[in-house]
């Protein structure tokens, strides 16, 4: 079944295999993606589903130096470049919005302020142009800023559809901007955006509206990671994970959106998969950073049941022909880590597709 198609929003995938959004930061100090880019999501296309890099919609959303934008004429037409190669090629592709929040550094994003629900930084260090740096005490937003940072999310996902992505996908995982709001620890605001399950979960589900409204529902997926405790998340308690993510996935289901995609490392465990049937549409999942996803894990994702597709990431940098080499069970190429956070077509472009 990993093999077979899959209706999503109103495309069909023609294989249940989707690129992750995998962070490359090849494009350069404007953020604007170039041939490169273009022919990196070319090589990929015949996976079932393409979602770009986390993209970011404001100067202050941006959360790498190297990361793409989609804000400028200059960023959505060089997504244009890469939609229209990835089309040609008969692929399908959504972009991923992506705020930043505490994750940066004003060195990142040009002196712009860093914002988050609330003014509580990261501990440890962020490597910036200058080097690395302590990240900063952001700024909390204030109850009559956030409507500003739901329109720029809500006109980055207008300038996707603009560059000709197929869809949206809203990051609302792995401690950026929106799942800072759904953590505990870094959302301690005491209005009606914080504290109770219930308010936490308020702006993800108002972000999500307000694209839905934007674009349609059948353009826009969103991904969460709930218990993936990185970059200065702590969701420890499991009653309090439940409860948020419950109240979440029970407000946006009845949207009919593209998909829900999930990073967890137990995908068929019970708090993934009560998600799941809250839910009730394209299901898809991720076991994580910490582990590879075998071909194995991936056939067995879908023919028990647990996941409609399965979201890959290593092992589509390295193959970019990784549909067919799982298919027919062919060998695969290995990653090289060195050259996944650089410049250039190394380690990005030079992956051979299989040979014979």
């Amino acid at each position: 079944m990993l093999f077979s198609p899959l209706a999503l929003g109103e495309l069909e995938l023609p294989n249940r295999l989707v690129m992750a959004p995998l962070t490359r930061l090849r494009a350069g100090e404007d953020g604007i993606p170039g041939p490169l880019l273009a022919e990196h999501y070319r090589q990929r296309a015949s996976l079932g589903l393409i979602v770009s890099e986390g993209t970011y919609p404001s100067p202050a959303g941006r959360s790498y130096p190297g990361q793409p934008g989609i804000v400028t004429e200059e960023q959505i037409a060089g997504w244009k470049t890469v939609t229209d190669a990835v089309h040609a090629q008969g692929g399908r592709m959504f972009a991923q919005i992506m705020h930043g929040g505490r994750v940066s550094h004003p060195d990142i994003t040009g002196g712009h302020t860093i914002v988050a629900p609330s003014a509580v930084a990261i501990e440890g260090e962020v490597r910036t142009p200058a080097g690395k740096r302590p990240y900063p005490a952001p700024h909390a937003l204030t109850t009559d800023e956030l409507p500003l940072i739901m329109q720029e999310i809500v006109d980055a996902s207008l300038n996707a559809i603009e560059a000709g992505f197929d869809g949206v996908e809203l990051h609302s995982a792995n401690g950026y901007l929106l799942h800072e709001f759904l953590a505990p620890n870094s959302n301690v605001r005491n209005d009606s955006y914080g504290g109770s399950p219930e308010n936490r979960a308020r702006f993800v589900i108002e972000t999500v509206n307000a694209v839905v409204a934007a674009i349609g529902a059948s353009r826009v997926g969103i991904r969460i990671s709930p218990e993936h405790n990185v970059q200065g998340i702590a969701e420890v308690d499991a009653a309090d994970v439940r409860a948020t993510y419950e109240v979440l996935v029970d407000s946006i289901a009845p949207l009919n959106l593209a998909y829900l995609s999930i990073l967890h490392h137990e995908p068929s465990g019970d708090l993934v998969q009560d998600l799941r049937a809250r839910f009730g549409g394209t299901f898809l999942v991720n076991t994580g950073f910490g582990v590879v996803t075998t071909r194995e894990e991936a056939v067995a994702l879908v023919t028990d049941g647990h996941a409609d597709a399965v979201v890959v990431g290593r092992p589509a940098i390295a193959n970019p022909d990784l549909a067919r080499r799982w298919n027919e069970s062919l060998p695969l190429n290995e990653p090289d880590p060195s050259t996944f956070y650089a410049d250039g077509a190394e380690g990005y472009t030079d992956y051979p597709a299989y040979a014979g």
